[in-house]
């Protein structure tokens, strides 16, 4: 069987180091430190994964790729006697995670569009970028299309802050069912309140 263009950028991405993507996306990354947390980008820098994720090269959907900062949360020191080991300003992780993160950034960014989904596509030891795929439902053509016109329904407004994408349903233990996730449906917090 005949490979496509597709999997070979694939398999570039799933071996750097061996290809030349990691020398390609360190000088990428040169320029990625200089810019903004949210910036609207002309195409994907991973093709195979984005159009795997749902992205199409044309009207009414577009590409943004956001920055954001790695590591936990920056807490301030107690100001009380304290033991170090009791102070409790590390290891303090976000409930959610960092590709969660950059999606509800770049919903905030463009209010008018709805996060498809996201991948990653770099990192170095201070930041870690993804790329997030996003639509504007009310496009005409993004309406006349039967595979995407979902997405202009109201019940999916706001769907990267409620979780409703793929690394939010990830985030939310949407991707086990039966035994062990009794707690998890409709959401941990309402199961929590549950009978109060």
């Amino acid at each position: 069987m005949v490979k496509s263009m597709y999997a070979y950028v694939r398999d570039a991405w799933k071996n750097p180091s061996k290809t030349g993507v990691r020398a390609l996306l360190w000088s990428r990354m040169q320029q990625w430190r200089q810019e903004g947390t949210v910036v609207r980008i002309d195409r994907p820098t991973r093709i195979d994964r984005a159009r795997s994720l749902g992205y199409r090269a044309k009207q009414g959907i577009i590409v943004a790729r956001v920055k954001v900062r790695r590591g936990g949360r920056r807490a301030s020191r107690y100001v009380r006697g304290r033991r170090t080991a009791h102070m409790g300003i590390r290891h303090k992780t976000p409930a959610k995670s960092l590709q969660r993160m950059a999606e509800e950034r770049a919903s905030r960014k463009f209010p008018n569009m709805e996060a498809l989904n996201s991948y990653w596509v770099g990192e170095d030891g201070k930041h870690r970028w993804f790329e997030v795929i996003l639509v504007d439902g009310h496009h005409p053509a993004i309406r006349s299309d039967a595979t995407l016109s979902w997405i202009g329904e109201p019940e999916h407004r706001g769907r990267a802050e409620r979780g409703k994408t793929s690394a939010g349903h990830k985030g939310r233990g949407m991707r086990k069912k039966g035994t062990g996730t009794e707690k998890t449906r409709p959401s941990i917090r309402s199961h929590a309140n549950k009978g109060k």
